[in-house]
């Protein structure tokens, strides 16, 4: 899952960074209103932690240019402005949860899990497609009773696959998913062919060889609906 931190104070969005990381989160920085505004215009996030306080700007702008552009966006406040009409504000613009500062980055961490839950897996800690089962709190993939040996961009790329499912993925797509903002300076995809070979060929030790379809020159689908 790709994350971005908006927050300006750059020692707390570097020990922001630091723990999510290790909870195997891809996370990008914005420290200014301009950064912040550049990013959530250019790529795709799934969720996103907003400081309201951001040099140049309000935060509170920043949501309504994510909520015109990219309303599936989850978006968590993150800000030393705990008033009610702050707080107001940033829901009724469509933020989905509000922290204030001072917080723990465990609770951090749990918010953050709660909403990816809540928007992309019907508010479940088990994720379960066809045969396939995955526990989201766990990081563990299992078909039928065979647990699957995933390397983490692997599970990523299943994971976002199976979000998708209802529509034809890119290659581009994949390659800002797996890598954030690293892939605008890729010169070819080989790394997302590499993985999507891999994945394939794991699928099928496990009898799902045609669970990814493959659209030539466009990208990859899902193929199991349910």
């Amino acid at each position: 899952m790709k994350l971005l931190i908006v927050e300006d104070e750059r020692e707390l969005s570097d020990s922001i960074v630091s723990f999510l990381c290790r909870e195997d989160y891809l996370c990008e920085q914005a420290f200014s209103f301009a950064e912040a505004a550049m990013k959530v215009e250019l790529y795709e996030y799934d969720c996103i932690l907003l400081d309201l306080m951001l040099p140049g700007g309000n935060g509170l702008d920043v949501l309504r240019k994510i909520k015109s552009t990219s309303p599936q966006t989850g978006v968590i406040i993150v800000s030393a402005k705990d008033s009610l009409d702050d707080k107001v504000a940033g829901l009724k613009i469509g933020a989905d949860d509000y922290l204030a500062k001072p917080f723990h980055l465990p609770e951090l961490s749990m918010r953050i899990f709660a909403l990816l839950r809540r928007k992309c897996f019907t508010n479940s800690n088990t994720l379960q497609n066809g045969p396939i089962s995955i526990d989201l709190l766990g990081k563990v993939v299992s078909v039928g009773t065979v647990t699957l040996d995933l390397t983490k961009t692997e599970y990523e790329l299943l994971l976002f696959l199976i979000e998708n499912r209802r529509r034809v993925v890119s290659k581009s797509a994949l390659a800002e998913h797996l890598s954030g903002d690293m892939a605008d300076m890729m010169n070819d995809f080989n790394f997302v062919y590499a993985h999507i070979k891999n994945l394939k060929a794991k699928m099928a030790d496990v009898g799902m060889a045609d669970c990814i379809k493959t659209y030539y020159g466009t990208g990859y689908k899902w193929a199991i609906e349910s």
